[in-house]
């Protein structure tokens, strides 16, 4: 959430970041009118509070109006504070409608045609041959049963099979040791949460954007992410200044229900409802937050480049970031299946907005304050999977093993003999 002392005292500041994001900057007067009520009630009660307890402080000495303004008392305070929990349950629930609040310098724009390229890494793929995308690859190669995936658990679900399961294991064992080498602390976390750290990290259970698969009569729902249980890791607690920034990089199920349409290039495995993933997060002092990013996106870049799939970096715009991001980073690697750039892995600065959410703090000499946490994908394996597949096939209909994998998946070919 947002800073509420930042919208009493720049609401202007505040509307002009809640615009170039999108939303109805009409939030923020309602935000400060219901904050306003909330405090006017608070005053109410602790007034009547100061009240009763003067009179308990009487003892013996309280009269018997003493005795009968006390019982109004009580009966006051019983309407007020219900008054009061009901306005502040409002007021909480619309102070979260407010999105994160971008860098001054993020490109503005509506809408992802709007954003903008920075660099591209690589050449995108050239073949003698007529190449196939990856459904066709896979079925050909028969290590993706899509077919049995949905008939087993609904369209968007799949079998992995023969080499794409060893395929998988590889990208997650390779960027887990690419990550324990750069000092991050590896982590399998649980693939469900309670409602607190995915709301927390703004990730909605119901309504049209739903993204939650929630398990029925729990406080419980799939993971979208590891960012959910990485935040959740440290909600409501307070940080040493000396151990930050802490870096974590998380293993996890992730499980979106991606309702709508997306299109032609949806297909297969590039929108799908359950994937793998290694995710980066770290909490960061909020100065070093900005170095940080581009920490976490050079690792990215290095992650990739091993890989040998050309790739482009593209900053989002004001109104391609999401609630939660300052600033954001796709990554979009070549895929020839399309014959265009697809976005594989992304990387956020979410500054402090999760951290006021989960209560996550640090302590800088007397005083606490709030972290700024930090968030990129490494690698989603369905997506990995998608541009290695199609870059790497081969003119008699096998594929390659990117050379930083071999030893990973015990062979330099997928379909065909292996000569390794």
């Amino acid at each position: 959430m947002v800073d509420i002392q930042l919208i009493r005292t720049d609401s202007e500041k505040v509307k002009i970041g809640v615009q170039k994001k999108g939303y109805d900057v009409g939030i923020v007067d309602k935000v400060l009118e219901l904050d306003e009520k909330r405090l006017e009630l608070l005053k109410k009660v602790e007034d009547l509070r100061k009240e009763r307890n003067e009179l308990g402080e009487l003892g013996a000495q309280r009269t018997k109006e003493d005795e009968e303004r006390g019982k109004k008392i009580k009966e006051e305070l019983k309407s007020l504070e219900t008054e009061m929990e009901s306005a502040t349950s409002e007021f909480n629930q619309v102070l979260q409608g407010i999105p994160s609040l971008p860098f001054d310098d993020v490109p503005e724009g509506k809408s992802e045609s709007e954003n903008k390229v920075l660099r591209t890494v690589g050449e995108p793929t050239k073949f003698d041959f007529e190449p196939l995308d990856h459904v066709e690859l896979a079925k050909k190669l028969d290590i993706i049963d899509f077919e049995a995936g949905a008939k087993v658990a609904g369209s968007g679900f799949y079998y992995l099979k023969n080499d794409a399961v060893l395929l998988e294991l590889a990208l997650v064992q390779y960027g887990l040791n690419f990550l324990a080498k750069k000092g991050f602390t590896p982590t399998i976390t649980p693939d469900l949460a309670k409602e607190k750290y995915y709301l927390g990290t703004g990730y909605l259970p119901r309504g049209p954007e739903a993204q939650i698969y929630k398990a029925e009569g729990l406080d419980l729902g799939l993971i979208a992410t590891a960012e959910v249980t990485l935040a959740g890791l440290h909600a409501d607690e307070t940080l040493n200044e000396k151990e930050l920034p802490k870096k974590y990089g998380g293993y996890s199920h992730c499980f979106r229900m991606e309702s709508g349409s997306y299109g032609k290039y949806s297909k297969g495995l590039y929108r799908v409802h359950q994937f793998t993933k290694v995710e980066m997060f770290v909490y960061s002092k909020p100065e070093g937050s900005q170095e940080m990013h581009q920490e976490l996106l050079g690792l990215e870049e290095e992650f990739w480049e091993s890989l040998g799939i050309p790739y482009r970096v593209v900053e989002m715009c004001t109104g391609d970031l999401g609630a939660q991001a300052a600033r954001k980073y796709d990554l979009e690697a070549w895929m020839p299946g399309r014959g265009d750039w697809g976005e594989v892995i992304s990387a956020s600065n979410t500054t402090d907005y999760q951290a006021r959410n989960l209560n996550i703090k640090f302590k800088r000499g007397g005083r606490t304050e709030f972290v700024h946490t930090l968030n990129g994908t490494l690698v989603a394996t369905s997506r990995g999977m998608i541009a290695i597949l199609e870059n790497y096939q081969q003119k008699d209909g096998t594929v390659k093993v990117p050379e930083i994998l071999v030893s990973y998946v015990g062979k330099d070919k997928i379909g065909g003999e292996s000569t390794k």
